[in-house]
């Protein structure tokens, strides 16, 4: 499986910590860097007879957020010839910097630290999760998921939109005598995004429809005819087409959102490990003692500000999911 993607992609300062990270290495180059840093790597440029790895360019690229980690980046693309030219700018910029002697400023050096830091903490945060996060634990909280989740009941229907109550009921009455759904969808029908596919909307469930929907196809067997009802367009008449179990999401769609709650969860247990290890004094007041900061209410319950959200892959959907999820074919 793909390594898992690191939290600490830390999009706003890439190029400073980028050239902080060149200043480091810099600070030591020697022969060493013309032996391959990764077996079959490719020298792609040398800049003052240090070499640049296609490695090292393909960093950079992970660091921006262009390419994911473990993804591929053929040397040939636009985008790796752009990412090169900023390596070597990064390197003649470094090596600038040190023959200016910047890096013995104290505040370099305490950046530089810093930075050092960051880079050794990613690196240990990647290997705790390479090791954790491997397909049988994905495989085993997707299972674990999978017996606590309620699959609902999806309705495949269709409709026809006009635009008074009279017209619906004559729509209704000439459905009853078995006229063509599509053909009256077609002639009737005021929906500009179903008259045409024979008023199909798809299979839903009644949680994404809007209320007057729900609530007429509350209790509706398959093949009846709904309505008419008033909706925000107009007066809705439908029919129940099926109605069935709603397919379960596969382990492939699951899985980024897996790998991201097992990351969290990695690396919320090795937080917690090394804090309670170690002797952490806070030198600045709680938040509360700012003069006008907002204070938690007196009813509030011990420690509830303190208590994180439920990380239970059910508890929320992703920041990219819909308000309302489309209709499905």
């Amino acid at each position: 499986m793909n390594k898992a993607p690191s939290r600490f992609a830390r999009v706003p300062a890439l190029a400073a910590l980028a050239a902080l990270s060149l200043l480091v290495a810099a600070c030591g180059r020697n022969k060493a860097d013309e032996r391959p840093p990764e077996p079959g790597d490719t020298a792609v440029a040398r800049v003052d007879g240090h070499t640049v790895w296609a490695s090292d360019v393909k960093r950079e690229a992970v660091a921006q957020g262009l390419i994911s980690e473990g993804e591929p980046l053929d040397i040939g693309s636009d985008l790796f010839r752009q990412r090169l030219d900023e390596v070597i700018d990064q390197k003649l910029l470094a090596a600038e910097a040190l023959k200016q002697k910047l890096d013995k400023d104290p505040v370099a050096q305490r950046r530089l630290a810093a930075a050092r830091e960051r880079i050794l903490g990613d690196m240990l945060v990647e290997s705790v999760v390479e090791k954790a996060v491997n397909e049988n634990a994905i495989r085993g909280l997707y299972a674990e998921q999978q017996k606590l989740s309620k699959r609902s009941e999806e309705i495949r229907a269709r409709q026809i939109l006009v635009a008074s109550q009279a017209d619906a009921e004559a729509v209704k009455k000439l459905l009853g005598a078995g006229a063509s759904f599509d053909a009256l969808a077609m002639e009737r029908s005021t929906d500009p995004a179903t008259r045409f596919n024979g008023g199909d909307l798809g299979y839903f469930t009644v949680d994404v429809m809007p209320p007057a929907y729900a609530a007429a196809l509350q209790g509706a067997e398959k093949g009846a005819l709904v309505g008419p009802f008033q909706t925000e367009g107009g007066w809705a008449v439908l029919r129940v087409e099926d109605k069935r179990l709603e397919e379960p999401i596969t382990l492939e769609a699951a899985r980024p959102q897996i790998v991201r709650f097992l990351t969290y969860d990695q690396v919320r247990d090795l937080l917690e490990k090394l804090r309670g290890g170690a002797k952490v004094e806070m030198l600045t007041g709680k938040p509360q003692d700012v003069p006008g900061a907002p204070q938690e209410p007196a009813s509030a319950p011990p420690g509830s500000a303190d208590q994180a959200p439920s990380s239970d892959l059910g508890d929320a959907p992703p920041a990219s999911a819909p308000a309302q999820a489309p209709a499905k074919k």
